[in-house]
């Protein structure tokens, strides 16, 4: 069966640094499973299916083994479902650490089968978050740099009055 990471997020919505994540996990991974969250503690912009369907859109390389799923409750027991080795989390600064690693020690607690992996985000992602994105385009500028072109249309749509 292989290695399976599961990377979980809000990807509300996806970035570069996101994709940047995935794809250096699949370098790593027999599969990656990207989790989209529905009770994050957040309120989304996008619905769970929009957001799925945003990372379906992504141009993954060929023969890349990708699968988008979403997922409630406790993510242990979603990375237990999906037979999953390691959860991949993706890191911009240290500020980022502190919670990841409250969390993965609280995983570790619930679940000593379940792993956390973190991932540094590459530096030209390290600055990029799903909110940042929101505000650039609801002041009207372009976040092509940012995010895919699909996504930064949908951005426009929902934000631009």
């Amino acid at each position: 069966m292989g290695k399976i990471a599961i990377y979980p997020g809000s990807f509300d919505p996806i970035t570069y640094g996101h994709i940047d994540i995935i794809k250096r996990a699949t370098k790593v991974f027999d599969k990656v499973v990207v989790a989209v969250a529905h009770a994050s503690g957040k309120d989304p912009l996008f619905s769970v299916e929009e957001r799925k369907s945003f990372i379906e859109q992504v141009e993954w390389d060929s023969g890349t083994n990708i699968e988008v799923d979403d997922f409630q409750g406790l993510l242990v027991d979603y990375v237990l479902r999906k037979k999953g080795n390691v959860v991949v989390r993706g890191l911009r600064a240290l500020s980022d650490f502190e919670y990841e690693f409250q969390m993965a020690l609280i995983n570790r607690k619930l679940s000593e089968e379940v792993e956390t992996m973190f991932l540094m985000a590459g530096e030209t992602y390290s600055y990029l978050s799903s909110r940042t994105m929101k505000e650039i385009i609801s002041l009207r500028g372009s976040a092509a740099a940012f995010v895919p072109k699909h996504v930064e249309e949908a951005l426009k749509k929902k934000l631009i009055k």
